[in-house]
Protein backbone atom coordinates (compact mmCIF):
# COMPACT_ATOMS: atom_id res chain seq x y z
CA UNK A 1 0.00 0.00 0.00
CA UNK A 2 2.88 2.07 0.51
CA UNK A 3 4.10 1.58 -2.84
CA UNK A 4 0.71 2.62 -4.88
CA UNK A 5 0.36 5.71 -2.22
CA UNK A 6 3.69 6.58 -3.37
CA UNK A 7 2.71 6.64 -6.93
CA UNK A 8 -0.49 8.22 -6.30
CA UNK A 9 1.87 11.18 -4.67
CA UNK A 10 3.35 11.67 -7.89
CA UNK A 11 0.20 11.92 -9.67
CA UNK A 12 -0.90 14.55 -7.32
CA UNK A 13 2.60 16.52 -7.90
CA UNK A 14 2.14 15.89 -11.62
CA UNK A 15 -1.10 17.76 -11.30
CA UNK A 16 -0.37 20.56 -9.32
CA UNK A 17 3.15 20.51 -11.59
CA UNK A 18 0.89 20.83 -14.90
CA UNK A 19 -1.81 23.48 -12.99
CA UNK A 20 -4.22 20.99 -13.76
CA UNK A 21 -5.93 21.01 -10.27
CA UNK A 22 -5.67 24.16 -10.04
CA UNK A 23 -7.34 24.83 -13.86
CA UNK A 24 -9.97 22.49 -13.35
CA UNK A 25 -11.02 23.80 -9.69
CA UNK A 26 -11.15 27.19 -11.28
CA UNK A 27 -13.54 25.85 -14.53
CA UNK A 28 -15.57 23.84 -11.48
CA UNK A 29 -16.46 27.01 -9.53
CA UNK A 30 -17.03 29.05 -12.21
CA UNK A 31 -19.35 26.79 -13.57
CA UNK A 32 -21.37 26.62 -9.87
CA UNK A 33 -21.51 30.30 -10.07
CA UNK A 34 -21.40 31.67 -13.28
CA UNK A 35 -23.97 29.91 -15.27
CA UNK A 36 -26.90 30.61 -12.30
CA UNK A 37 -25.49 34.38 -12.75
CA UNK A 38 -25.50 33.85 -17.07
CA UNK A 39 -29.05 31.92 -17.23
CA UNK A 40 -31.37 33.37 -15.08
CA UNK A 41 -34.19 31.13 -13.19
CA UNK A 42 -37.79 32.03 -13.76
CA UNK A 43 -38.69 32.35 -10.14
CA UNK A 44 -40.23 28.92 -9.86
CA UNK A 45 -39.17 25.81 -7.75
CA UNK A 46 -38.74 24.03 -11.40
CA UNK A 47 -36.76 26.69 -12.93
CA UNK A 48 -34.79 27.00 -9.92
CA UNK A 49 -33.59 23.44 -10.10
CA UNK A 50 -33.56 22.68 -13.56
CA UNK A 51 -30.52 25.83 -13.74
CA UNK A 52 -28.93 25.32 -10.27
CA UNK A 53 -29.38 21.79 -9.92
CA UNK A 54 -29.38 20.10 -13.37
CA UNK A 55 -26.97 22.45 -15.50
CA UNK A 56 -24.77 22.77 -12.58
CA UNK A 57 -24.11 19.10 -11.79
CA UNK A 58 -24.20 18.42 -15.87
CA UNK A 59 -21.46 20.92 -16.60
CA UNK A 60 -19.29 19.30 -13.47
CA UNK A 61 -19.66 16.25 -14.87
CA UNK A 62 -18.46 16.81 -18.18
CA UNK A 63 -15.70 19.01 -17.38
CA UNK A 64 -14.58 16.37 -14.49
CA UNK A 65 -14.76 13.46 -17.45
CA UNK A 66 -13.04 15.30 -19.66
CA UNK A 67 -9.99 16.08 -17.63
CA UNK A 68 -9.95 12.38 -15.72
CA UNK A 69 -9.50 11.11 -19.26
CA UNK A 70 -6.69 14.01 -20.39
CA UNK A 71 -5.01 13.73 -17.26
CA UNK A 72 -4.95 9.65 -16.98
CA UNK A 73 -4.15 9.34 -20.87
CA UNK A 74 -1.38 11.91 -20.30
CA UNK A 75 0.15 10.83 -16.68
CA UNK A 76 0.80 7.22 -18.36
CA UNK A 77 1.52 8.06 -21.98
CA UNK A 78 3.98 10.97 -20.70
CA UNK A 79 5.86 9.71 -18.30
CA UNK A 80 6.62 6.80 -21.01
CA UNK A 81 7.10 8.80 -23.40
CA UNK A 82 9.38 11.35 -21.48
CA UNK A 83 10.98 8.26 -19.97
CA UNK A 84 10.73 8.85 -16.57
CA UNK A 85 8.82 5.52 -16.43
CA UNK A 86 11.84 4.06 -17.04
CA UNK A 87 13.31 5.37 -14.08
CA UNK A 88 10.33 4.13 -12.01
CA UNK A 89 9.94 0.69 -13.35
CA UNK A 90 13.39 -0.15 -12.27
CA UNK A 91 12.83 0.27 -8.83
CA UNK A 92 11.16 -2.62 -6.66
CA UNK A 93 8.03 -1.97 -7.87
CA UNK A 94 5.73 -3.79 -9.64
CA UNK A 95 4.16 -2.88 -12.37
CA UNK A 96 0.21 -3.31 -11.36
CA UNK A 97 1.08 -0.93 -8.64
CA UNK A 98 2.38 1.86 -10.77
CA UNK A 99 -0.55 1.03 -12.66
CA UNK A 100 -3.21 0.95 -9.74
CA UNK A 101 -1.16 3.75 -7.84
CA UNK A 102 -1.73 6.08 -10.71
CA UNK A 103 -5.24 5.20 -10.79
CA UNK A 104 -5.61 5.93 -7.07
CA UNK A 105 -3.54 9.22 -7.54
CA UNK A 106 -6.33 10.67 -9.91
CA UNK A 107 -9.71 9.21 -8.18
CA UNK A 108 -8.00 11.10 -5.02
CA UNK A 109 -7.73 13.81 -7.25
CA UNK A 110 -11.48 13.48 -8.62
CA UNK A 111 -12.45 13.42 -4.85
CA UNK A 112 -11.22 15.99 -3.85
CA UNK A 113 -12.74 18.27 -7.09
CA UNK A 114 -16.14 16.72 -6.44
CA UNK A 115 -16.38 17.53 -3.19
CA UNK A 116 -15.37 21.24 -3.96
CA UNK A 117 -17.32 21.76 -6.69
CA UNK A 118 -20.39 19.34 -4.98
CA UNK A 119 -20.00 21.45 -1.77
CA UNK A 120 -20.69 24.46 -3.44
CA UNK A 121 -23.78 23.28 -5.53
CA UNK A 122 -25.27 22.21 -2.23
CA UNK A 123 -24.33 25.59 -0.50
CA UNK A 124 -25.88 27.78 -3.25
CA UNK A 125 -29.06 25.43 -3.30
CA UNK A 126 -29.72 26.35 0.43
CA UNK A 127 -28.75 29.63 0.02
CA UNK A 128 -30.68 30.96 -3.49
CA UNK A 129 -33.90 29.11 -2.27
CA UNK A 130 -34.40 31.19 0.41
CA UNK A 131 -34.75 34.29 -2.17
CA UNK A 132 -37.90 32.41 -3.63
CA UNK A 133 -41.55 33.06 -2.79
CA UNK A 134 -42.90 31.47 0.10
CA UNK A 135 -45.58 28.96 -2.17
CA UNK A 136 -42.02 27.99 -4.16
CA UNK A 137 -40.09 27.45 -0.97
CA UNK A 138 -42.80 25.01 0.20
CA UNK A 139 -42.97 23.27 -3.84
CA UNK A 140 -38.97 22.90 -3.54
CA UNK A 141 -38.69 21.12 -0.13
CA UNK A 142 -41.67 18.78 -0.65
CA UNK A 143 -40.85 18.07 -4.17
CA UNK A 144 -37.05 18.43 -4.67
CA UNK A 145 -35.08 19.24 -1.57
CA UNK A 146 -36.28 15.32 -0.77
CA UNK A 147 -35.38 11.99 -1.06
CA UNK A 148 -38.92 9.88 -2.11
CA UNK A 149 -39.14 6.69 -3.07
CA UNK A 150 -41.73 5.37 -5.73
CA UNK A 151 -44.64 2.94 -6.28
CA UNK A 152 -46.07 1.75 -9.67
CA UNK A 153 -48.72 -0.49 -10.32
CA UNK A 154 -47.49 -3.82 -11.77
CA UNK A 155 -47.40 -4.29 -15.94
CA UNK A 156 -48.48 -7.61 -16.05
CA UNK A 157 -46.57 -8.38 -18.63
CA UNK A 158 -47.00 -11.84 -17.79
CA UNK A 159 -50.20 -12.48 -17.74
CA UNK A 160 -50.52 -10.13 -20.85
CA UNK A 161 -48.37 -12.40 -22.91
CA UNK A 162 -50.10 -15.26 -21.60
CA UNK A 163 -53.83 -14.01 -22.88
CA UNK A 164 -52.12 -13.29 -26.20
CA UNK A 165 -51.04 -17.26 -26.80
CA UNK A 166 -54.48 -17.71 -26.01
CA UNK A 167 -55.72 -15.69 -28.30
CA UNK A 168 -53.45 -16.14 -31.22
CA UNK A 169 -54.13 -20.40 -30.48
CA UNK A 170 -57.94 -19.76 -30.90
CA UNK A 171 -57.47 -18.01 -34.07
CA UNK A 172 -54.90 -20.25 -35.50
CA UNK A 173 -57.83 -23.75 -34.72
CA UNK A 174 -59.44 -21.89 -37.11
CA UNK A 175 -57.45 -20.61 -39.72
CA UNK A 176 -54.19 -21.58 -41.52
CA UNK A 177 -51.43 -18.93 -42.01
CA UNK A 178 -47.55 -19.04 -42.62
CA UNK A 179 -45.60 -18.35 -40.01
CA UNK A 180 -44.55 -14.83 -40.88
CA UNK A 181 -48.47 -13.81 -40.74
CA UNK A 182 -48.23 -15.92 -37.32
CA UNK A 183 -45.80 -13.54 -35.94
CA UNK A 184 -47.28 -10.50 -37.33
CA UNK A 185 -50.84 -11.64 -36.07
CA UNK A 186 -49.27 -11.61 -32.64
CA UNK A 187 -48.26 -8.24 -32.82
CA UNK A 188 -51.69 -6.94 -33.59
CA UNK A 189 -53.43 -9.05 -31.20
CA UNK A 190 -50.55 -7.61 -28.20
CA UNK A 191 -51.14 -3.97 -29.38
CA UNK A 192 -54.81 -4.39 -29.09
CA UNK A 193 -54.57 -6.06 -25.61
CA UNK A 194 -52.32 -3.28 -24.43
CA UNK A 195 -54.64 -0.25 -26.08
CA UNK A 196 -57.57 -1.93 -24.21
CA UNK A 197 -55.49 -1.65 -20.91
CA UNK A 198 -54.64 2.11 -21.91
CA UNK A 199 -57.35 3.91 -23.73
CA UNK A 200 -59.84 5.89 -21.99
CA UNK A 201 -62.75 6.57 -23.76
CA UNK A 202 -64.57 10.20 -23.32
CA UNK A 203 -66.66 9.59 -20.11
CA UNK A 204 -65.07 6.75 -19.27
CA UNK A 205 -63.08 5.34 -15.85
CA UNK A 206 -59.48 3.97 -15.67
CA UNK A 207 -58.28 2.51 -12.65
CA UNK A 208 -55.29 2.13 -10.86
CA UNK A 209 -54.40 -0.27 -7.55
CA UNK A 210 -50.80 0.67 -6.66
CA UNK A 211 -49.54 -1.30 -3.73
CA UNK A 212 -47.13 0.83 -1.32
CA UNK A 213 -45.12 -2.32 -0.04
CA UNK A 214 -43.52 -2.04 3.27
CA UNK A 215 -43.59 1.78 2.79
CA UNK A 216 -47.20 1.99 4.51
CA UNK A 217 -45.31 1.42 7.93
CA UNK A 218 -44.02 5.10 7.91
CA UNK A 219 -46.54 6.70 4.91
CA UNK A 220 -48.74 7.16 8.13
CA UNK A 221 -49.94 11.08 8.45
CA UNK A 222 -47.74 11.78 5.48
CA UNK A 223 -48.96 13.15 1.91
CA UNK A 224 -48.52 11.47 -1.10
CA UNK A 225 -47.59 12.71 -4.60
CA UNK A 226 -49.39 11.35 -7.64
CA UNK A 227 -47.03 11.91 -10.84
CA UNK A 228 -49.28 11.82 -13.77
CA UNK A 229 -48.74 11.47 -17.69
CA UNK A 230 -51.47 10.72 -20.70
CA UNK A 231 -51.30 11.25 -24.40
CA UNK A 232 -54.72 12.70 -26.06
CA UNK A 233 -55.93 11.22 -29.77
CA UNK A 234 -56.70 14.74 -31.26
CA UNK A 235 -55.52 18.75 -29.91
CA UNK A 236 -57.31 20.55 -28.00
CA UNK A 237 -58.33 24.47 -28.40
CA UNK A 238 -56.39 25.35 -25.18
CA UNK A 239 -53.85 22.79 -25.25
CA UNK A 240 -55.53 21.40 -21.75
CA UNK A 241 -57.79 18.60 -20.96
CA UNK A 242 -60.14 17.93 -18.05
CA UNK A 243 -59.14 15.67 -15.40
CA UNK A 244 -61.49 13.86 -12.75
CA UNK A 245 -59.73 12.05 -9.70
CA UNK A 246 -60.92 10.03 -7.07
CA UNK A 247 -58.70 8.58 -4.13
CA UNK A 248 -59.87 5.58 -2.17
CA UNK A 249 -62.40 3.30 -1.61
CA UNK A 250 -65.71 4.82 -0.19
CA UNK A 251 -66.78 3.08 3.04
CA UNK A 252 -63.24 1.42 3.13
CA UNK A 253 -60.44 4.54 3.51
CA UNK A 254 -60.66 8.00 3.53
CA UNK A 255 -61.98 9.49 0.17
CA UNK A 256 -60.63 12.56 -1.80
CA UNK A 257 -61.62 13.89 -5.38
CA UNK A 258 -61.62 16.47 -7.32
CA UNK A 259 -65.03 18.78 -7.54
CA UNK A 260 -63.68 20.17 -10.66
CA UNK A 261 -61.90 18.81 -13.18
CA UNK A 262 -57.84 19.55 -13.40
CA UNK A 263 -56.60 21.56 -16.58
CA UNK A 264 -53.61 19.46 -17.60
CA UNK A 265 -51.54 18.91 -20.79
CA UNK A 266 -50.98 15.78 -22.33
CA UNK A 267 -47.92 14.57 -23.36
CA UNK A 268 -45.54 15.63 -20.08
CA UNK A 269 -45.74 15.06 -16.45
CA UNK A 270 -47.82 16.75 -13.77
CA UNK A 271 -47.16 15.96 -10.38
CA UNK A 272 -50.19 16.75 -7.76
CA UNK A 273 -50.45 16.40 -3.69
CA UNK A 274 -53.04 14.08 -2.72
CA UNK A 275 -54.22 13.81 1.73
CA UNK A 276 -52.63 11.51 3.95
CA UNK A 277 -54.13 7.73 4.79
CA UNK A 278 -55.88 7.40 1.37
CA UNK A 279 -54.62 3.57 1.49
CA UNK A 280 -55.87 0.79 3.06
CA UNK A 281 -54.72 -1.47 5.57
CA UNK A 282 -52.69 -3.23 3.15
CA UNK A 283 -51.11 -0.54 1.64
CA UNK A 284 -53.40 -0.47 -1.85
CA UNK A 285 -53.31 2.97 -3.01
CA UNK A 286 -56.74 3.32 -5.03
CA UNK A 287 -57.06 5.90 -7.78
CA UNK A 288 -59.38 5.91 -10.42
CA UNK A 289 -59.99 8.23 -13.53
CA UNK A 290 -62.76 9.92 -15.42
CA UNK A 291 -62.29 11.38 -18.82
CA UNK A 292 -64.83 14.36 -18.99
CA UNK A 293 -63.33 14.98 -22.27
CA UNK A 294 -64.60 14.44 -26.13
CA UNK A 295 -61.68 13.13 -26.46
CA UNK A 296 -60.03 9.73 -26.12
CA UNK A 297 -57.22 9.70 -24.15
CA UNK A 298 -54.01 6.96 -23.64
CA UNK A 299 -52.51 6.51 -20.45
CA UNK A 300 -49.25 4.41 -21.08
CA UNK A 301 -49.26 1.19 -19.14
CA UNK A 302 -45.00 1.93 -18.27
CA UNK A 303 -45.60 5.34 -16.60
CA UNK A 304 -48.79 6.63 -16.76
CA UNK A 305 -49.06 6.74 -12.89
CA UNK A 306 -46.66 6.99 -10.23
CA UNK A 307 -46.89 7.37 -6.38
CA UNK A 308 -44.41 9.30 -4.70
CA UNK A 309 -43.30 9.48 -1.12
CA UNK A 310 -41.21 10.92 1.28
CA UNK A 311 -37.90 8.24 2.43
CA UNK A 312 -35.41 11.10 4.06
CA UNK A 313 -33.71 14.12 3.34
CA UNK A 314 -31.80 15.86 0.58
CA UNK A 315 -28.05 16.25 2.24
CA UNK A 316 -27.49 12.66 2.21
CA UNK A 317 -29.61 11.66 -0.99
CA UNK A 318 -26.97 14.69 -2.85
CA UNK A 319 -23.74 12.23 -1.01
CA UNK A 320 -24.91 9.47 -2.86
CA UNK A 321 -26.01 10.90 -5.84
CA UNK A 322 -22.07 12.21 -6.03
CA UNK A 323 -21.06 8.94 -5.44
CA UNK A 324 -22.69 7.54 -8.55
CA UNK A 325 -20.74 10.50 -10.31
CA UNK A 326 -17.58 9.63 -8.47
CA UNK A 327 -18.31 5.66 -10.01
CA UNK A 328 -18.30 7.15 -13.69
CA UNK A 329 -14.82 9.41 -13.08
CA UNK A 330 -13.26 5.49 -11.76
CA UNK A 331 -14.27 4.24 -15.09
CA UNK A 332 -13.19 6.83 -17.58
CA UNK A 333 -9.73 7.17 -15.46
CA UNK A 334 -9.14 3.27 -15.93
CA UNK A 335 -9.92 3.79 -19.39
CA UNK A 336 -7.50 6.40 -20.28
CA UNK A 337 -4.65 4.68 -18.07
CA UNK A 338 -5.80 1.45 -20.12
CA UNK A 339 -5.14 3.54 -23.45
CA UNK A 340 -1.87 5.04 -22.11
CA UNK A 341 -0.50 1.70 -21.29
CA UNK A 342 -0.16 0.61 -25.32
CA UNK A 343 -0.91 3.61 -27.06
CA UNK A 344 1.14 7.19 -27.55
CA UNK A 345 -1.10 10.22 -25.57
CA UNK A 346 -2.36 11.94 -28.73
CA UNK A 347 -3.39 8.27 -29.72
CA UNK A 348 -4.77 7.63 -26.22
CA UNK A 349 -6.74 10.66 -25.65
CA UNK A 350 -8.34 10.29 -29.03
CA UNK A 351 -9.49 6.49 -28.73
CA UNK A 352 -10.79 7.53 -24.60
CA UNK A 353 -12.83 10.41 -26.38
CA UNK A 354 -14.55 8.51 -29.08
CA UNK A 355 -15.19 6.02 -26.62
CA UNK A 356 -16.64 8.40 -24.83
CA UNK A 357 -18.63 10.22 -27.68
CA UNK A 358 -20.24 6.54 -28.34
CA UNK A 359 -21.52 6.36 -25.25
CA UNK A 360 -23.42 9.68 -26.14
CA UNK A 361 -24.66 7.75 -29.51
CA UNK A 362 -26.52 5.17 -28.25
CA UNK A 363 -29.48 6.42 -30.07
CA UNK A 364 -27.80 5.68 -33.58
CA UNK A 365 -26.12 2.66 -32.24
CA UNK A 366 -30.04 1.41 -31.30
CA UNK A 367 -31.05 2.68 -34.52
CA UNK A 368 -28.45 0.25 -36.67
CA UNK A 369 -29.18 -2.48 -34.63
CA UNK A 370 -32.68 -2.61 -34.72
CA UNK A 371 -32.39 -2.32 -38.55
CA UNK A 372 -29.62 -4.58 -38.97
CA UNK A 373 -27.38 -2.37 -40.98
CA UNK A 374 -25.58 1.07 -40.88
CA UNK A 375 -26.40 2.12 -44.25
CA UNK A 376 -29.44 3.11 -43.08
CA UNK A 377 -33.26 3.21 -44.05
CA UNK A 378 -34.45 4.84 -47.23
CA UNK A 379 -38.36 6.02 -46.21
CA UNK A 380 -39.15 6.86 -49.28
CA UNK A 381 -38.34 3.44 -51.40
CA UNK A 382 -39.18 2.09 -48.19
CA UNK A 383 -36.19 -0.14 -48.27
CA UNK A 384 -33.39 -0.96 -46.40
CA UNK A 385 -29.60 -0.59 -47.46
CA UNK A 386 -26.90 -3.49 -46.41
CA UNK A 387 -23.27 -3.98 -46.45
CA UNK A 388 -20.34 -6.83 -45.95
CA UNK A 389 -19.44 -4.82 -43.38
CA UNK A 390 -22.36 -5.12 -41.04
CA UNK A 391 -21.71 -8.60 -40.21
CA UNK A 392 -18.54 -7.42 -38.27
CA UNK A 393 -20.48 -4.11 -37.51
CA UNK A 394 -23.47 -4.76 -36.03
CA UNK A 395 -22.29 -7.77 -33.24
CA UNK A 396 -19.87 -4.75 -32.19
CA UNK A 397 -22.35 -2.35 -32.30
CA UNK A 398 -24.90 -4.65 -29.88
CA UNK A 399 -21.94 -5.87 -27.42
CA UNK A 400 -20.92 -2.40 -26.88
CA UNK A 401 -24.86 -1.31 -26.68
CA UNK A 402 -25.14 -3.69 -23.49
CA UNK A 403 -21.99 -2.27 -21.93
CA UNK A 404 -22.97 1.75 -22.04
CA UNK A 405 -26.34 0.57 -20.90
CA UNK A 406 -24.67 -1.55 -18.08
CA UNK A 407 -22.96 1.92 -16.96
CA UNK A 408 -25.28 4.40 -18.06
CA UNK A 409 -27.98 2.93 -15.98
CA UNK A 410 -27.91 5.28 -13.25
CA UNK A 411 -28.67 9.00 -13.47
CA UNK A 412 -27.98 10.45 -9.90
CA UNK A 413 -28.82 13.98 -12.07
CA UNK A 414 -32.15 13.57 -13.11
CA UNK A 415 -33.20 11.39 -9.68
CA UNK A 416 -31.96 14.40 -7.69
CA UNK A 417 -33.66 17.30 -9.86
CA UNK A 418 -36.69 15.48 -9.76
CA UNK A 419 -36.72 14.53 -5.80
CA UNK A 420 -36.05 10.87 -6.28
CA UNK A 421 -34.61 8.81 -3.86
CA UNK A 422 -30.73 7.49 -4.38
CA UNK A 423 -30.98 4.20 -2.06
CA UNK A 424 -28.10 2.72 -0.86
CA UNK A 425 -28.90 -0.29 -2.61
CA UNK A 426 -28.85 1.67 -5.84
CA UNK A 427 -24.55 3.46 -4.83
CA UNK A 428 -23.81 -0.18 -4.32
CA UNK A 429 -25.05 -1.91 -7.38
CA UNK A 430 -23.32 1.93 -9.47
CA UNK A 431 -20.10 0.83 -7.62
CA UNK A 432 -20.19 -2.89 -8.24
CA UNK A 433 -21.47 -2.73 -11.84
CA UNK A 434 -19.18 0.70 -12.90
CA UNK A 435 -16.23 0.37 -10.89
CA UNK A 436 -15.90 -3.66 -10.44
CA UNK A 437 -17.07 -5.06 -13.23
CA UNK A 438 -16.44 -2.68 -16.42
CA UNK A 439 -13.65 -1.01 -14.46
CA UNK A 440 -12.21 -4.36 -13.12
CA UNK A 441 -12.02 -5.84 -16.73
CA UNK A 442 -10.83 -2.27 -18.43
CA UNK A 443 -8.18 -2.28 -16.27
CA UNK A 444 -7.35 -5.78 -16.23
CA UNK A 445 -6.80 -5.15 -19.83
CA UNK A 446 -4.47 -1.74 -19.21
CA UNK A 447 -2.02 -3.81 -16.40
CA UNK A 448 -1.48 -6.74 -19.01
CA UNK A 449 -0.69 -4.21 -21.74
CA UNK A 450 1.28 -2.39 -19.73
CA UNK A 451 3.04 -5.06 -18.10
CA UNK A 452 4.01 -6.49 -21.68
CA UNK A 453 5.11 -3.62 -22.80
CA UNK A 454 9.00 -2.31 -23.86
CA UNK A 455 9.48 0.82 -22.26
CA UNK A 456 13.17 0.82 -23.44
CA UNK A 457 11.60 1.26 -26.89
CA UNK A 458 9.16 3.95 -25.82
CA UNK A 459 10.88 7.01 -26.62
CA UNK A 460 12.85 5.35 -30.19
CA UNK A 461 9.20 4.88 -31.30
CA UNK A 462 7.55 7.83 -30.49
Amino acid sequence: MRRLLAIAGLTWKAAFRFRLFIVVAVLLLAAVVGLPILIKDDGTARGFTQILLTYTLSTITALLGLSTLWLSCGTLARDIEECQMQMVAVKPIARWQIWLGKWLGIMSLNVALLAISGGSVYALLQWRSTKLPAEEQRILHNEIFVARGSAKEPTYEKEMEAEVDRRLKLVLAKNTVTAADAKLLRQQLKEQLRAGAQVVQPRGPRLWQINLGSAKNHLRGQPLFLRVKFNAAEKSPSGTFGALWQVGVPGKTKLWQTREPMSLAPDTFHEFEIPADLFDENGVLTVLFRNPNNTTLLFPLEDSMEVLYREGGFGLNFVRGLGIILCWMALLSALGLAAASFLSFPVAAFASLAVLLMSFSTGTLSSAVEEGTIMGHDSEAGVTGHSPIDIVVIPAFRVALKLINFAKGFSPIDALSTGRSITWGELSAAFAQIVLVLGGIIALFGIVAFHRRELATAQNQS
